[in-house]
């Protein structure tokens, strides 16, 4: 199906294009979105999606090509003007005004008025409750929106949209930050809009979140259109040729490694509240799955064994030789290297260059007599960045302006730069591309095979599944199966993942 095959589209976009000086963003973008329907848009990184996004929301104007809205040609020069043309961005990380309460940041340069030109605020909270309960959620109005949860922001993100009876809805990424409680909520919000005949676009990596969620995908690559599918009519693996041009038989790339002797020993390791008696072991060459649901204490175990969380009782051991609590310095030097789930706020200096990331951790060896320059980074940092391919023109290139999955590239090539014994990696692909995934798969698994041992934290099963040696479940803290590739399935590991809510039933 090609984006002109039915009628009447809510926004129809045909060949758009958007070069920035003499980068072109967007070559040829065609984008055609029916009302009452959920339509993914998906890609790799740089194909085009943010961009062609950023023209619908009159953050770019395009340069050639057909944008139309309701069937009717439009040009927006600003957000004011696509949003007051029924069009509303749901981006990953909304942007709210704290000190102010839930309702008036719904209603912001437009509060209800009463008699002697007064804010009606009354009336302004009775609408936003209205709103809440059309959309199925509860959310006290009169509440400041500093301290709500990404999930609560984006919902009131959406209820600001209804209130100004927006025809298209834009979600880009919404759920990279959510628990599995609340992109259910998130999906329910969304099919309630969609059942009201609303149009809504939805872009994720996520493909199980695009087969459960949407109708319709569309794909881009390289900054152009590719192909129009109903969700029912295509597989995951027909998406990933398409998003890629090429075939993608193996996104796991898992070769076999030989395994080694114990580099981490965790023993009897214990935080109240939060997990206990935690028995793991990582040897060299091996890749060790962490897998639980949401909340199981996953991540919290991986901070507290390099150092950066506190625990109450345990002990973890190097090659033998223990390692001191709450104290990351005593964790590198004995050979450890984390990379944290948040790669933004706690992985990156994202206002630095790639070369003053990468060798972040490894300043005070390369400093001569204290003394370190431009210069000294960018020679210690040149060798892994391009090991890792790292896209980037130049190695002074800023952090933030990279893509999801290069930061995460700059990230791995900071810590493999200190040589360590054990890579702990958490949620490694979250948030890039299928193609991107596959490389840091591929990468893993390289490094396994010369010899490091890598404890890898996933919230996708079939990463867990695909590149783990063995598989750690938790649950509630604690761990509930430890299970060898082969024994490791689907049903396996959320059976162990689910063990103790089960027996508290």
């Amino acid at each position: 199906m090609s984006p002109s095959d039915t009628a009447a589209p809510v926004l129809e976009l045909r060949d758009v294009s958007k070069s920035f000086g003499p980068v072109v963003a967007l070559r040829s973008g065609s984008l055609r979105v029916d009302a009452g329907s959920i339509h993914a848009l998906i890609g790799e990184n740089g194909a085009g999606k943010s961009t062609l996004v950023k023209v619908v929301a009159g953050v770019h104007r395009r340069d050639a090509g057909t944008f139309e809205l309701g069937g009717e040609p439009v040009d927006f020069t600003s957000t004011a003007e696509s949003k007051q043309a029924g069009v509303a961005v749901i981006y990953q990380e909304p942007t709210l005004f704290p000190d102010l309460s839930v309702t008036e940041n719904i209603f912001m340069g437009r509060q209800h008025r009463a008699r002697g030109r007064r804010i009606d605020r009354p009336a302004m909270y009775a609408e936003a409750e209205r709103l809440f309960s059309r959309l199925g959620v509860r959310i006290d109005p009169r509440r400041p929106a500093e301290g709500l949860s990404i999930a609560d922001q984006q919902i009131i993100e959406i209820a600001k949209a209804i209130s100004l009876d927006a025809r298209l809805l834009v979600m880009d990424e919404p759920t990279a930050a959510l628990s599995g409680v609340e992109v259910e909520r998130l999906f329910a919000v969304a099919r309630s809009l969609r059942d009201e005949g609303r149009a809504l676009v939805f872009i994720s990596h996520r493909f199980d979140e695009v087969f459960a969620l949407c109708d319709t995908v569309t794909v881009m690559r390289d900054g152009s259109y590719v192909d129009t599918r109903r969700i029912d009519g295509t597989t995951p693996s027909e998406l990933v040729s398409l998003m890629v041009g090429r075939d993608v038989d193996e996104l796991f790339p898992k070769v076999a490694a030989e395994i080694g002797e114990p580099v981490l020993q965790v023993r009897g390791l214990s935080r109240a509240g939060v997990f206990h008696d935690i028995d793991l072991e990582v040897r060299a060459g091996e890749i060790v799955g962490l897998a639980g649901l949401v909340g199981a204490g996953r991540s919290e175990v991986a901070r507290a064994v390099f150092g950066v969380d506190a625990y109450d009782s345990g002990t973890v051991t190097m090659s033998g030789k223990p390692v001191k609590a709450r104290d990351p310095r005593s964790a590198i030097r004995a050979g450890m290297a984390f990379i944290p789930e948040d790669r933004r706020k706690q992985g990156l200096v994202i206002d630095s260059s790639v070369s003053r990331n990468v060798a972040g951790v490894i300043r005070r060896s390369i400093a001569k007599a204290g003394l370190l320059t431009g210069a000294m980074e960018t020679k210690a940092a040149g060798p892994w960045a391009g090991r890792l391919e790292v896209k980037t023109s130049a190695l002074d290139m800023n952090a933030a302006t990279m893509s999801g999955g290069n930061q995460q590239k700059v990230v791995i090539a900071k810590w493999l730069a200190t040589n360590p014994s054990l890579l702990i990696i958490d949620e490694p692909t979250r948030g890039i591309d299928v193609g991107t995934k596959a490389e840091v798969h591929r990468l893993l698994s390289e490094l396994a095979g010369q010899g490091l041992a890598i404890l890898m934290i996933s919230s996708e099963l079939p990463e867990v599944l695909g590149m783990a040696d063995r598989v750690l479940v938790l649950c509630e803290g604690r761990i509930t199966a430890e299970l060898d590739r082969a024994e490791a399935t689907p049903e396996a590991v959320m059976h162990a993942a689910t063990h103790h809510l089960e027996e508290a039933r």
